[in-house]
């Protein structure tokens, strides 16, 4: 009886101790400050339904009762607001039928990709409450810096309740934005893997001058968190983002094969319960791809043998389903590499040379990748190894540069 009760007062007396170390969010650092930012203005939200508290609460609702802040306007990136527009598809403007708001579009017909004058008329600051991946090509680091430029034209204040990177924010991956491949899927000249939050993102877009004309930024800080803790580290429950991202693993995934999307030869598991994940084809032997890759030795990360079929594939795939060891220091980018160097070992086929010879364009691939570097790498039939080596210079370059930017 007696330990029962010391026990029970240990967890009391430890109790406050966990709370206080508890991440706390930048909507909610923003909420138990009373919205003092945003008091007396009216206010436009970029959001989706990522954009939550630790009780799943979105911050729509927030800022609806949020005493002397006034919500007059939604807007909504790729994905739409309710976060189910598959990748890629357009969508017009709306009206919420549960709050009778205005949503615009900044993934619209036009195309729209940020606020117009028209959208920014009667609103005194937008708010982006958004998770995203930490990687370049996922469009919604886009869609913040193109509506903080919007901001500056329009002279509207530009408030980011920061959120966590759920690579962590010291993993550095990949070559460096080309300037002459701007694209919705790679807008600022960062690594394919960035390591920054959205508020750190936003503070070096201001800094470096990525915009024509800083805006009026204020970063609403994450409290507690940690540069080298990955999304599972943070014990934070994760609302997907899109479609593909339903896990709180997804963007690990997401960065490690969405590449290889872009080249083909290769399916990544998109129509399957594990999108990203798994990597295969109809003429792979499981086995031995899933041996092959094991056998390179990539840090934190293993590979098992499967067989899935995406909803729209008539044949099943066989490859590999990627584990990792380390979330936090595995490899992340190198492995579309590997991938690509044990197909061409084990089977003799060479996916580059197979989407050439089928005529397939590779403008995607170089926007993605950021410039058309790595597509010249892949024609000369540099190894993985080699490629992922050739990105040294520019990672370590960019931690210097980032390196004024960060808050945590």
């Amino acid at each position: 009886m007696m330990r029962a009760r010391i026990a029970v007062l240990l967890v009391l007396w430890l109790l406050p101790l966990v709370v206080a170390g508890q991440i706390q969010l930048g909507d909610e650092v923003l909420a138990a400050d009373g919205c003092r930012e945003l008091q007396g203005k009216r206010v436009g939200l970029l959001t989706n339904p990522s954009g939550v508290n630790h009780q799943l609460e979105s911050t729509i609702d927030v800022l609806r009762r949020a005493p002397g802040v006034r919500l007059v306007a939604l807007f909504a990136a790729e994905h739409g607001l309710s976060g189910d527009v598959p990748a890629g598809v357009e969508f017009p403007n709306r009206l919420d039928s549960r709050t009778g708001l205005p949503v615009f579009s900044l993934y619209g017909p036009g195309p729209t990709r940020a606020p117009t004058p028209a959208m920014l008329r009667n609103v005194d600051a937008v708010v982006y409450d958004i998770q995203d991946t930490g990687c370049r090509s996922y469009t919604f680091i886009t869609t913040l810096g193109l509506t903080m430029a919007a901001c500056a034209a329009a002279n509207v204040e530009f408030v980011v309740l920061d959120r966590p990177d759920p690579l962590g924010g010291e993993r550095v991956e990949g070559p460096t934005l080309d300037p002459r491949f701007r694209s919705m899927v790679g807008q600022w000249e960062v690594p394919y893997i960035y390591g920054l939050t959205c508020g750190e993102l936003a503070r070096m877009i201001n800094g470096e001058h990525w915009i024509s004309k800083p805006c009026r930024l204020t970063v609403v800080p994450l409290k507690h968190w940690e540069r080298g803790m990955v999304w599972r580290a943070t014990g934070l429950p994760w609302v997907a983002p899109s479609p593909n991202i339903p896990q709180d693993d997804s963007p690990l995934f997401y960065a490690a094969t969405g590449l290889l999307g872009e080249l083909g030869g290769l399916n990544i598991g998109i129509g399957s319960p594990w999108p990203f994940q798994v990597v295969g084809a109809p003429w792979l032997d499981a086995d031995q791809f899933s041996r092959g890759m094991n056998q390179v030795g990539l840090y934190g990360v293993r590979f098992r043998p499967v067989t899935f079929r995406p909803f729209n594939s008539v044949y099943p795939m066989r490859g590999a389903q990627i584990y990792f060891t380390d979330r936090a220091r595995a490899p992340l980018l190198a492995i579309s590499f590997y991938l690509m160097d044990a197909v061409r070992k084990l089977t003799g086929r060479n996916l580059y040379l197979e989407a050439l010879a089928a005529r397939k364009s590779f403008a995607m691939f170089d926007k993605v990748t950021g410039s058309d570097a790595t597509r010249q790498a892949l024609a000369a039939g540099r190894s993985a190894a080699a490629i992922v080596n050739s990105w040294k210079a520019g990672e370590a370059a960019f931690r210097q540069q980032r390196q004024k930017y960060l808050l945590y």
